[in-house]
């Protein structure tokens, strides 16, 4: 039997744009309100997802979420026919209409929490959309998340999906950001860690104070509940709440893993030392922590560049790679310690830069921009084979693009009713070339 890790990139949306909704987050607060492009934007992540499936790596596209959210508005208390709603929450509520219009479910790490079948006790992958609760924006994702999730892992058989947790800041969940999987080989039983940021129901223990901390520990407590991990292949690590305070929102901005490597920042974890000795004691073999001194690269030249939040890919036994954005490479720093990584005798013999600036200046990097699947081939064989990335997959949806995106996009034309009707068009285009079903509110209705 064979096994591999996918990844399942986010298609980005043709609402794409630049809100600046992230408290927390440093990038995307400082390019709040900035024209975008939609369609280099979506064409840059297309890109990656071709490279790392010519890499030898198995590709899969998330798609996108439906913006702006008219249903969400209407909640609101906004009346009228579509374009009504559209004018009014824009006049009367642009803040709250400008949330309603986010473009941060490109960022599918933070879609779900998934734990491969050879993690569970019923043998089955499990997966649970993250709530968001943290940002009004983001909470507006996990049903339509659930629901593409669903339609590209249908098969009961294989696939075990749950409700996302209860949307209370108390079990605050932010998906893949904040969990990373540990093994020898894919197919074989793992342990996965679980980071959280503060504890809900005890305010006695360490917690930021500048910024929020998104995942609770209680969260994480649930989802392995949810995913029937035994106590034996899982294990609970708290994020420094001072490196949360430099704008550090997620585990995935400041340590990344895979199979037998922790890549990490010297300021990423609390209690460290007890932490991965518990990892590498449940993992049982010995693993690379390579952590990264701030006398190296500092807290601010890490979130700048995404050093961490880069993906850390097996191309064969032993060999892994780090796919990085150019950011990483135009940074001095940053790219001389990266030049001398590749030579320290790890596991990570290479550096691919992608630019993925787009996705770079609204928040997140090639990490964030990806959820990955552990499967073997039999579940690889049961996934929705529309939304795994092949040449024609590839051609397809950059004629798509083409089509129906936009070159630009401001703040203000995402009031434009004309824009409402070009991305359902696209949408509803998209879900039959990707045979998703009726996914969307607007396909429901």
């Amino acid at each position: 039997m064979q096994h591999f890790e996918v990844n399942f990139d986010g298609l980005v949306g043709p609402t794409h744009n630049y809100a600046g909704l992230s408290f927390g987050n440093v990038a995307s607060l400082s390019n709040a309100k900035s024209t975008s492009s939609p369609k280099a934007a979506a064409k840059q992540g297309l890109a990656k997802m071709k490279a790392l499936q010519e890499m030898g790596l198995v590709q899969g596209v998330l798609a996108p979420q439906e913006r702006p959210d008219i249903y969400a508005l209407r909640r609101l208390g906004f009346k009228g026919d579509d374009h009504q709603v559209l004018a009014n929450a824009a006049k009367h509520a642009p803040a709250i209409f400008r949330a309603c219009c986010s473009a941060s479910s490109m960022w599918t790490a933070n879609a779900a929490t998934v734990s491969p079948s050879a993690d569970t006790r019923d043998g089955k992958v499990h997966f649970t959309p993250a709530n968001l609760t943290n940002k009004f924006h983001r909470s507006l994702e996990p049903e339509t998340s659930g629901r593409i999730l669903q339609a590209m892992f249908a098969n009961p058989r294989y696939f075990e999906h749950h409700r996302h947790l209860p949307d209370n800041e108390h079990f605050g969940d932010e998906g893949a950001a904040n969990h990373t999987r540990f093994c020898t080989d894919y197919g074989f039983a793992g342990v996965e860690l679980f980071v959280y940021g503060r504890h809900a129901f005890d305010s006695s223990k360490p917690a930021p104070t500048r910024y929020p901390a998104r995942q609770t520990y209680e969260a994480s407590e649930a989802i392995a509940r949810l995913h029937d991990l035994s106590a034996d292949n899982h294990v609970f690590m708290q994020q420094n709440p001072a490196v949360i305070d430099q704008g550090v929102f997620h585990n995935d901005v400041i340590a990344v893993g895979n199979q037998n490597v922790m890549f990490y920042h010297e300021e990423a974890f609390l209690n460290e030392a007890a932490g991965f000795a518990e990892l590498e004691a449940k993992l049982g073999q010995p693993m690379h922590f390579i952590k990264v001194p701030t006398s190296v690269v500092s807290v601010e030249d890490a979130v700048k560049t995404y050093l961490f939040n880069t993906q850390l890919v097996t191309l064969k036994p032993g060999h892994m790679a780090i796919i990085a954005p150019t950011e990483c490479e135009e940074n001095e720093r940053v790219r001389a310690y990266l030049q001398e990584l590749v030579s320290m005798g790890t596991p990570i013999q290479e550096v691919r830069y992608f630019d993925v600036k787009q996705s770079m200046r609204n928040g997140g990097g090639p990490a964030c921009l990806r959820l990955r699947v552990a499967l073997n081939d039999q579940e690889l064989a049961a996934v929705n084979p529309h939304v795994i990335l092949t040449d024609e997959l590839f051609k397809r949806l950059n004629q798509w693009v083409d089509k129906h995106y936009r070159d630009e996009l401001s703040t203000d034309d995402l009031a434009d009713p004309s824009l409402l009707i070009e991305s359902r068009t696209a949408l509803d285009e998209l879900t039959q070339i990707m045979h998703l079903g009726s996914v969307y509110p607007f396909q429901r209705d």
